[in-house]
């Protein structure tokens, strides 16, 4: 069994964002990455794009390096359209994460754009 076997996977859409901060917390990379779809995109700080999962799984193994902590914001309601929904976080400093999340064949949720850390 591996330890992708036993991550908890999103019924929901919003479990998504409890998840990466879960994930990121522990400092689990592969988790990271479990939450994208394969072609999935995420906004960088510095304005560029990581597009699929290996540049996804870079992007996640550079930010967990100095093993910060994060901590959840508040879950704002979710927009949703069929297989498609629209999450959004207010962060404690003030910003806000903007996300699409699509439902897979199984019924689960997994990220296929995900913009972090907006400043109001």
């Amino acid at each position: 069994m591996t330890s992708e076997d036993v991550r908890e996977r999103a019924v929901q859409p919003e479990d998504l964002s409890r998840f990466v901060v879960e994930r990121l917390n522990a400092g689990d990379v592969e988790g990271l990455v479990a939450l994208y779809e394969p072609d999935a995109v995420l906004a960088l700080p510095d304005g560029q794009v990581a597009t699929g999962s290996q540049e996804i799984r870079r992007a996640y193994e550079h930010l967990v390096t100095g093993k910060p902590t994060f901590t959840p914001g508040r879950q704002q309601p979710t927009l949703r359209n069929g297989d498609l929904a629209l999450t959004s976080v207010r962060l404690p400093d003030g910003g806000f994460t903007v996300e699409v999340a699509r439902r897979q064949d199984d019924g689960t949720w997994l990220w296929v754009i995900d913009q972090p850390g907006l400043l109001p």
